[in-house]
């Protein structure tokens, strides 16, 4: 599979089928898929990860930024 890299998040919410990819990531972290989730940070460009710290800090629980955090640095 080719790799895929600096990605939108409208590019990534059509090539993974899913209406918000910040979300999907989250929950794919929450389910335990560590490595997959990794995976989908990688491909974002910086904006867009960007965009997902601020999504994390503002929708999901206080519980799971510092551990979601530290995978990402």
């Amino acid at each position: 599979m080719m790799k895929r890299y600096s990605k939108t998040v409208a590019q990534q919410c059509k090539y993974y089928e899913v209406d918000n990819i910040f979300v999907y990531m989250v929950e794919t972290y929450q389910n335990g898929n560590i490595t997959v989730f990794e995976k989908l940070f990688r491909e974002l460009c910086k904006e867009a990860r960007k965009d997902f710290i601020d999504f994390l800090l503002s929708e999901v629980e206080p519980i799971y930024w510092r551990e979601i955090l530290k995978i990402m640095v």
